[in-house]
């Protein structure tokens, strides 16, 4: 396959990267600062320099042209103020959704948030609020697309432990830590499972083999 992911120097990012081109697919991601691309090559992946908050559809769309599958892993990240959540978080994902269609990429996935699906809890952070909210806003856009077929993952607190291989995967799993490695690996897993396009689906650390898991999800 050949994969695209957006934000491709996220940490997320750049451990499914490693993963897919260990598997033989060949991946790309797209980076804002050309001084990125390093640690892309490092990881296996072909750099693309692309600004997605300034860019066209047609601009991000040229670069799609013959994937396979599209990953929208691109965040503000922390110290962006709320605004900047609104321009990444939800833009960004919407231009790339665009640029999918465009470019005929049926297979989608995203890297949401546990909680996007609700108004933030009154006292929440000002700007993890908005962060919430714009990864909401994103995934309801996704969700209308005929022209995708989007898969939504929803990871609870994430970590940089080392990932056991072993997830709750599901359509609500409660809350939960999940390692940064074990996110790439499901996404790494759900590339290769069509079955669970439509879906929204939470992840925590847990009992069942990733690929076990996969599957359950794929069929549940």
């Amino acid at each position: 396959m050949r994969i695209v992911i957006a934000g491709g120097h996220g940490q997320i990012a750049l451990r499914l990267e490693r993963l897919l081109h260990g598997r033989g697919d060949e991946v790309a991601g797209i980076v804002r600062r050309p001084e990125q691309a390093g640690d892309l090559l490092a990881a296996g992946a072909e750099p693309v320099v692309c600004d997605l908050e300034s860019a066209s559809v047609e601009d991000v769309a040229r670069h799609l042209e013959g994937a396979d599958a599209a990953v929208f892993a691109a965040g503000a990240g922390p110290g962006s103020g709320a605004e900047r959540k609104g321009t990444v978080d939800h833009g960004a994902a919407v231009l790339f959704a665009d640029a999918a269609e465009a470019a005929g990429v049926r297979r989608f996935l995203v890297v949401s948030s546990m909680g996007a699906d609700r108004e933030p809890p009154e006292g929440t952070d000002p700007v993890f609020a908005a962060y919430l909210r714009a990864k909401g806003a994103a995934d309801a856009d996704v969700r209308t697309r005929a022209g995708l077929d989007w898969t939504i993952l929803r990871p609870g607190r994430l970590t940089d432990g080392p990932g056991t291989g072993l997830v709750a995967l599901g359509e609500s799993t409660g809350r939960g830590d999940i390692t940064r490695d074990d996110v790439a690996a499901v996404l790494a897993e759900l590339l290769s499972q069509p079955a669970t396009a439509g879906r929204t689906l939470e992840l925590i650390g847990g009992e069942v083999p990733v690929p076990e898991a996969v599957r359950d999800a794929a069929g549940a």
